[in-house]
């Protein structure tokens, strides 16, 4: 388990998907600003879920995300696209609606750094949100990432294109913090 301030990571566990599924992935509106991926339905079984509990994999270390104070499950956290080569991943991480607006996803992307750097040694970190999530792009840069660019109309949500912020963050910028 990783602890934050606020959070804890620790992986996730069977008991986990039926919320995650219910209030992240069944959330139409909400899952197609999170994901590039077309939203489709899946069926309301553990195994079919987009947060079924899988094994370990080299590109993707997945999360559940714990409020440290009571301990209940306040979302997802993942670096996913990790390269072992060049060093970098990418960083997703999406609350349930009754935890957002308290710092929570501050601190689970300052988590999610440490994990990243300390842990694997990689040295770049990359977040990509759509251009109107304001907190994401608060979390992200208050954990120390810089707005690097706009992807313009490289995301298709709700009908149609829109822009997205590339937001990074280096190794040597997270040890200077």
């Amino acid at each position: 388990m990783l602890q934050g301030s606020l959070v804890t990571l620790r992986a996730r566990h069977p008991d986990d998907v039926p919320v995650l599924q219910a209030e992240l992935h069944d959330d139409v509106t909400t899952r197609v600003r999170a994901d590039n991926r077309p939203w489709r339905p899946v069926p309301p079984l553990p195994e079919h879920s987009p947060y079924a509990v899988t094994a370990p994999t080299d590109d993707a270390a997945c999360f559940s995300v714990l409020e440290r104070a009571g301990g209940e499950l306040a979302g997802e956290a993942l670096l996913w696209g990790i390269d072992g080569h060049n060093r970098c991943a990418h960083v997703g991480i999406a609350l349930r609606p009754a935890h957002r607006g308290r710092g929570l996803a501050a601190d689970t992307v300052r988590t999610l750094c440490h994990y990243g750097f300390r842990v694997l040694g990689l040295q770049r970190l990359q977040i990509e949100t759509l251009t109107d999530n304001e907190p994401m792009i608060r979390a992200a840069r208050a954990a120390g990432f810089t707005v690097e660019g706009t992807l313009r109309a490289s995301a298709w949500v709700c009908g149609e294109f829109v822009d997205q912020t590339v937001l990074g963050l280096l190794a040597r910028e997270w040890r200077d913090r």
